[in-house]
């Protein structure tokens, strides 16, 4: 046969190299992800064979099985599951972390910095290549169950490795691994050794449901002895909570979620009645690379009686939820059930309902009970979990209840929107709110300034989910979410000290100004008025209460939406210097032509303030250009 060599990507050259110079402590882990990926296949299998009854594969006897052979120092991790089709090996294992390799990269530097670099392997999907940590030479033969030919991959872990089509490949995948001698001073240890592979078995595979097998070594000659079963194979879900240790439910996580840092939660569930199933659902401690990205592999792990049906069944969680990860085995789902039926099933559902309240509950004794705990699954879930607030009525007010958001009240502790309203001053009926990139742009922002000097309380919201979800939830407990950039704002009744006298008094100096400003930049504002919200900046445009603010038609428009421009209203601040200033010209002048330039400056000042671009940024430099140069 033909053999064809090919070379590693340049990040993926880089990732082989820090694997194989140790940046990983514990190299134990090596066999427990080969492991996981066969039983991964041996799954993939078993719903394959379910679904396709004329599938030409031999299901009779799934397991895993651990040879080793001390002569030749190799060790080989076997499954007689799904295999790999030629093409799938160059996919799937001649390209490293297929999707992520910079990311793993700079994470993985970012982890060995802090101690943490061991939780990233199984994440990333560079499992596989952990093997070189232990191994100068890996061998792949794998054949996809129902095609005749195999394929052996080879790579001795530098600049290449080599494809090759074989006809006398088993069903399934085995690797090889041919160690490196043993160096217990740099925690290498002897994995041709038989302890040693059953401590590193019952330490991280014991749940794995499948046989993991090997043969022990013969007490004397003409000893044939039989592979003996290494893991128990118990279900832990099934199992009472007395029965299973932290660390059987620790390692359970991380063989189904691939993340190897212990999860910040374990939530057990079990529902008897006209309908039974059990739960074992995990709230991750760290969020995953790829939370927001499309390719996301969102749900959790379904099983009916013990069997495995799906590896992600987003049916069972709600997407804001989609963090979460766990297995739950129903009793009365059919074997041969498909994503389509899923999501029509009243059962599913129903559980969906049940699970979704659990999580939810649980993530509310964390607020109450353990601040540190909530503050870790804030930080990192936070922004997901509001996306419920938009999407799920029903949960809504229990999604509100476990929310906290950064305000103007503390520089670093966040706020419940109970907190809010129970500070909020005599008199105040609004709970207000800034959107913004970060907190420091949204403080700096001129819409801020007369409610940082009137004391008043202001909700800091820099997440792009933060514009959608307000809208959404528009109220809490009779109080109106409002935003201090869109409509009018009167603070006369919450502390204000400017009486409705004067204001009209400056109405009346100002309104001819107010008209001209209008009419000179009609093609890009909608109004010109006196603002209230103002004490020190000289103008801010703010939007009318109903429309959209520009963040968010930015946000539609990314999303492919076509949504019309919003004009916007320009506010003026009576009491600066340049807008009296210009007010005082504007009545002196009877030829105004020179302050158009004027106009238009301070309405593109007030756009540059709130984070906005110049309409014309060539024109604006010039405009700035020239009046610099008249005052020197």
């Amino acid at each position: 046969m033909t053999t064809e060599t090919f070379e590693f990507q340049v990040e993926a050259r880089q990732l082989l190299q820090l694997m194989i110079h140790s940046v990983y402590s514990n190299k134990d882990v090596f066999l427990r992800e080969l492991v996981s990926n066969a039983s991964d296949a041996l799954d993939k299998l078993r719903l394959e064979k379910l679904r396709d009854d004329s599938l030409d594969a031999d299901v009779s006897d799934l397991h895993i099985r651990i040879d080793v052979d001390k002569d030749a120092r190799t060790l080989t991790v076997r499954d007689n599951g799904i295999g790999m089709a030629y093409d799938e090996v160059g996919q799937l294992i001649g390209t490293i972390a297929n999707s992520g390799t910079a990311t793993f990269l700079k994470e993985l530097r970012e982890a060995q910095e802090g101690g943490d670099a061991e939780g990233l392997i199984g994440q990333f999907g560079v499992g596989f290549y952990s093997g070189f940590m232990v191994a100068d030479e890996m061998t792949l033969v794998t054949r996809r169950a129902g095609e005749g030919q195999g394929t052996r991959w080879t790579s001795r872990g530098e600049s290449t490795y080599t494809l090759e089509r074989v006809d006398d490949a088993p069903q399934g995948t085995s690797v090889t691994l041919h160690l490196k001698p043993a160096d217990p001073e740099n925690e290498l240890h002897d994995y041709t050794s038989p302890w040693k592979i059953r401590e590193i078995v019952k330490r991280y595979s014991d749940f794995i449901t499948w046989p993991i097998r090997m043969v022990p070594e013969p007490a004397g000659e003409g000893d044939a002895p039989e592979p003996e079963t290494l893991n128990s194979m118990k279900a832990l879900w099934a199992r009472s909570r007395d029965e299973v240790s932290d660390d059987e439910y620790h390692e359970l996580y991380k063989h189904i979620s691939h993340d190897w840092r212990e999860p910040l939660e374990t939530i057990r569930l079990q529902a008897e009645g006209t309908f039974e199933y059990q739960a074992l659902l995990f709230i991750p401690s760290h969020a995953p690379h790829d939370l927001f990205t499309r390719d996301f592999r969102r749900g959790v792990q379904l099983y009916v009686k013990r069997v495995f049906i799906m590896d992600d069944c987003e049916a069972l969680l709600p997407p804001y939820l989609r963090f979460v990860k766990g297995v739950v085995d129903a009793q009365d789902l059919s074997l041969n059930v498909s994503r389509e039926i899923l999501q029509q099933d009243r059962h599913i559902q129903m559980m969906q309902r049940r699970l979704t309240k659990k999580v939810l509950s649980t993530i509310k004794e964390f607020r109450t009970k353990d601040a540190e705990r909530y503050a870790t699954f804030w930080r990192e879930f936070g922004t997901a979990l509001k996306e419920g607030l938009v999407t799920d009525s029903e949960n809504r007010d229990a999604i509100l209840a476990v929310s906290s958001f950064a305000t103007t009240h503390a520089d670093d502790e966040p706020t419940t929107l109970a907190q809010y309203v129970e500070r909020m001053k005599d008199g105040q009926e609004d709970i207000y709110y800034l959107t913004g990139e970060s907190r420091q742009s949204i403080e700096n922002s001129p819409h801020m300034e007369a409610f940082r000097d009137k004391g008043i309380e202001v909700l800091l919201l820099t997440d792009p989910v933060d514009e959608v979800w307000v809208d959404a939830v528009g109220e809490y407990e009779g109080k109106k979410l409002r935003s201090v950039a869109k409509g009018e704002i009167d603070l006369d009744g919450e502390g204000g000290e400017k009486a409705g006298e004067e204001r009209e008094k400056q109405a009346e100096e100002y309104a001819g100004l107010l008209g001209w400003m209008r009419e000179q930049l009609e093609e890009d504002i909608k109004e010109v008025r006196l603002s209230a919200r103002l004490t020190v900046s000289p103008a801010c445009v703010v939007a009318d209460a109903h429309d959209l603010t520009p963040a968010l038609e930015n946000m539609y428009r990314a999303m492919g939406q076509e949504v019309p421009r919003t004009k916007r209203i320009l506010e003026l601040n009576p009491d600066h210097l340049l807008v009296k200033g210009l007010n005082q010209a504007y009545k002196e002048r009877e030829d105004r032509s020179g302050l158009v330039e004027s106009a238009e400056l301070l309405h593109t000042l007030a756009v540059l303030a709130e984070g906005g671009q110049p309409k014309d940024p060539a024109r604006f430099v010039k405009l700035v250009a020239d009046r610099l140069e008249r005052t020197l």
